[in-house]
């Protein structure tokens, strides 16, 4: 049965996430976060067999990054962690889920009712 709601929403915290493995990101972030963005496309949520609607939060230097088919881009104009916020707050109701490990962005989208995962939800 689908949810009429709409499927989870899944919102990465995009610089959290590509932070959380010390690969060399620091050096290129718009290409770390343009490499989260296409693995995503690739293998969407790991565990996760019902659809799901993908949001990638960019911020700073990752600003620009283009959406492609099964991932939305969102450059966050001021702060990534308020944008993530701003899309939990606009769907009420709706499953969402939070990809972050920042304990104070895990409280505030917690206190919308969102559920939260670590990285690893993602990076496997």
């Amino acid at each position: 049965m689908n949810d009429p709601l709409g499927p989870l929403l899944v919102i990465v915290d995009g610089a959290n996430v590509v932070g959380s493995r010390p690969d060399g990101w620091w050096r290129d972030r718009r290409g770390a976060a343009e490499r989260l963005r296409d693995r995503l496309a690739a293998e969407g949520l790991p565990g996760q067999d019902a659809a799901v609607e993908i949001v990638l939060v960019v911020e700073g230097a990752a600003r620009g990054v283009e959406s492609v088919p099964g991932v939305r881009v969102e450059s966050a104009p001021g702060s990534g962690d308020d944008r993530i916020v701003e899309l939990a707050a606009e769907h009420p109701g709706r499953p969402r889920l939070v990809v972050t490990a920042d304990r104070e962005l895990r409280r505030r989208v917690t206190e919308l009712g969102a559920e939260v995962a670590g990285p690893r939800a993602v990076l496997g």
